[in-house]
């Protein structure tokens, strides 16, 4: 290989494009990775135990059909569109931008930063905060359901959930193994640079 290719397939490479990464970067991006996950394995577990108590009533054909329709939208809405097309490839970006750009106190709070809840683009911030409220206004109602119509809920959420952690793993491992990651990690204007 002549030395102009050797440089051209060097500079091609976009693990190579990345800058080393420092050790308070790595522990930042890992941090923030697992603590994300922590946060929806526990949702995941909590939420499982209440759809196999669902299972234990008489289910007639609407428990069914509920189960059906909303583990269908759940899988497509929260899952596929919600998690692998927006929030999995934003959260892995910014766990690589954390981890080439190793500040403090976005080191020390990684998960809620890789989360979008500070250090992020007006529009986003907004966006998160309002998903929250959103999301614990909906676990306050769900609190309220009787069953086995909760758990037919819940059993929708989970797979959305589930769906999530996996896209982020996959996303994860792409943009850590030197895979093309083009994904924006949403900084302020101030950052974009």
């Amino acid at each position: 290989m002549s030395e102009g290719a050797l440089e051209e397939a060097q500079t091609s490479d976009p693990a190579a494009a990345r800058p080393a990464a420092s050790a308070a970067g790595v522990f930042g991006a890992v941090w923030g990775l697992a603590g994300l996950s922590a946060l929806l394995l526990y949702a995941v577990y909590r939420l499982t135990g209440m759809t196999i108590a669902a299972f234990a009533h008489d289910l007639d054909w609407r428990h069914w059909a509920l189960l059906i329709v909303n583990s269908a939208f759940m899988a497509h809405a929260e899952g596929y569109r919600g998690f692998q097309k927006g929030y999995s490839p934003r959260v892995v970006a910014r766990a690589l931008h954390l981890m080439a750009n190793p500040v403090p106190s976005r080191v020390i709070f990684a998960p809620l930063f890789v989360m979008g809840y500070f250090a992020t683009t007006r529009r986003r911030l907004i966006s998160t905060y309002l998903l929250t409220a959103m999301i614990v206004a909906l676990i306050i109602a769900f609190q309220q359901l009787s069953q086995p119509w909760r758990g037919m809920l819940d059993f929708g959420v989970v797979i959305g959930l589930t769906w999530g952690l996996a896209s982020t793993a996959v996303f994860a491992l792409r943009a850590f193994t030197g895979a093309p990651f083009d994904h924006s990690p949403e900084l302020p204007q101030t950052e974009a640079a």
